[in-house]
């Protein structure tokens, strides 16, 4: 640590500052809302259901966790306002034909890309990845 006759330690040495918070990288914050479902944390598939606040969720995983109380508690802020089934809307979307998915390269030198979304809106077309504003 110094101070033991040859080294003179530096201030930022001695003196411990706060920690740094980490920072959230924006684009994998907006993959994960898109790509992932809300509750369980997989991978949406179909048939998929959006709650008021536009999350999006595997809609057995919203089945599950109205039936099994316990879990209620445990994952309570992600679906804390979901009462029935009632609260949810199924969508129906479209498959995105630029999509590539899992039919790309496996042996490591994949590269995911991050602009493309699984699904398209059937009504305007555009990708669902969280990069297009609604427009009215």
């Amino acid at each position: 640590m110094g101070c033991d006759g040859g080294t003179i330690p530096k201030r930022h040495e001695l003196v411990k500052g706060p920690k740094k918070v980490e920072k959230v990288d924006k684009d994998a914050e907006l993959v994960a809302q898109w790509n992932y479902c809300t509750l369980s944390q997989e991978v949406l598939r179909r048939p998929i259901v959006a709650c008021e606040l536009g999350r999006l969720y595997n809609k057995d995983a919203i089945i599950e966790f109205l039936l099994d109380k316990s879990a209620e508690k445990a994952l309570g802020k992600a679906a804390s306002h979901i009462k029935s089934i009632k609260n949810v809307t199924e969508l129906k979307l479209s498959d995105n034909p630029a999509w590539e998915g899992d039919k790309g390269n496996t042996k490591g030198d994949k590269h995911d890309d991050l602009q493309r979304a699984r699904f398209i809106c059937p009504v305007v077309g555009l990708e669902m990845n969280g990069r297009h504003r609604q427009e009215t």
